[in-house]
Order: C-alpha cells, then structure tokens, then sequence
C-alpha cells in the first residue's frame, strides 16, 4: 500500500474518532512519526498533503533534512529522548520539542534563537525503557519553560507502556489530562498508531502515528 493511500487510511481514523468524542473536526494534530524512514517517504506523504512530521534522532533527521530541500508550511517535531549536548542542534532543526523531561533542558532550549512550541514528557509507567519526567517534577520544569521568551509551553506528552489492547492506554491517557489540567495546559501528545482513537477520547491534541502511515521499520 502505498504511504498516501495509508495516510488516508490515518486521516480517516482520526476524522472518526473526533465525531465519536463530540470533538470539533480537525481538533487533533496528526504528527506522521518518520524516523527510520528515508526522505522519499515524508515528500510522498507531504505531496499526500500531510504537514506535520515526528523525528526521533538528531543526526538521522539532520541527514535527511538536506535532502527535503524545502518542503513549505511543514513543522518537524522532535519526539524521541534529547541529549542535552545536542539542544543546539535540534533547536535550529525543529519546530516543536516534545520531550522535554529535566529542568536543565528546558533553560538549555529557552536560550535559542529560536521560538520553539514545547511539551513536557511525563513518566506515567514503570517502565525503564520509557523516558519522562516523574509526576511530582513537572512543576519546575513547567516554570522553567514559562520564564523562557523563547519557548511556548503547549502542553504535556506521554508514551504508556504498549499492549495489544488499546484500551490498556486509557488511564494513562487520562492521568495526563488530569495532570496538564492541574497546570492550566490543554494539549496532550498521546496516542500511536494502535491506539489514537482512546488518546482522542481523552482529549489528545496531537497523535504520533508511525507504522500506520510509513510501515514496519527496520531494526
């Protein structure tokens, strides 16, 4: 299948699950996850009319970035876990940051140039592959960003641990609306691939959704 038509395929899934919630149409920011993928692939899907794109490894996205030429009205977000030693880089290199997970972090970012749209990770599961910030963390990393010209605190991010059945997500979807409502924030970074559709009926605002549009990864 090709990526525009798996693309449509997403759209459609999104479109369906806003009507579902009682949500207006297009409410939710589709992020197209592209890591591991070559740049052939965002310019299909980007001619299929998708704007928004997910990266998450510096010097991969770096690589491929020369090789987009420009590709007008798109925003790069970075989803995946930032080395402080590379905040420059991926500063000048993205439009949204949605990892941030330390204090040191957020004031490494807020001395960049450049504006950039943020989003603190929150650490809902016990699993040490996941990455985030704990609960009770969030706080002064959220002040740290707001005393930052230079970054716009859009909301909060999370990655549950993964499991067949989607609806497994559900409290942690729903532990972090309750945490960014407790901070005055509304936007939600949840939901992939297996499953936007809870994310969407606990108030996600952008879903990362990767293997649904480009296919399986290589190792």
């Amino acid at each position: 299948m090709r990526v525009a038509d798996r693309l449509a395929a997403v759209q459609e899934r999104i479109r369906a699950a806003e009507e579902r919630a009682g949500r207006a149409p297009g409410s939710v920011t589709l992020v197209a996850v592209s890591k591991r993928k070559p740049a052939t692939d965002i310019i299909a899907a980007y001619e299929a009319g998708q704007r928004d794109f997910g990266e998450n490894y510096v010097q991969e996205f770096a690589a491929k970035d020369t090789a987009l030429g420009e590709l007008k009205h798109t925003r790069f977000h970075f989803i995946g876990k930032l080395q402080s030693n590379k905040s420059n880089k991926a500063a000048s290199l993205f439009d949204a940051i949605h990892t941030i997970d330390r204090v040191k972090l957020a004031r490494r970012l807020g001395r960049s140039q450049k504006v950039l749209d943020v989003f603190v990770e929150v650490k809902l599961s016990h699993e040490p592959t996941k990455g985030g910030a704990a609960p009770q963390a969030v706080a002064e990393i959220v002040e740290a960003i707001r005393a930052a010209p230079s970054l716009r605190l859009r909301g909060l991010m999370t990655m549950p641990p993964w499991n067949s059945d989607p609806s497994r997500s559900r409290p942690y979807f729903r532990r972090l609306r309750e945490i960014a409502a407790g901070h005055g924030l509304s936007g939600l970074s949840m939901g992939m691939s297996h499953d936007l559709e809870v994310a969407i009926d606990e108030g996600a605002t952008h879903v990362r959704v990767g293997t649904a549009i480009f296919g399986k990864r290589d190792a």
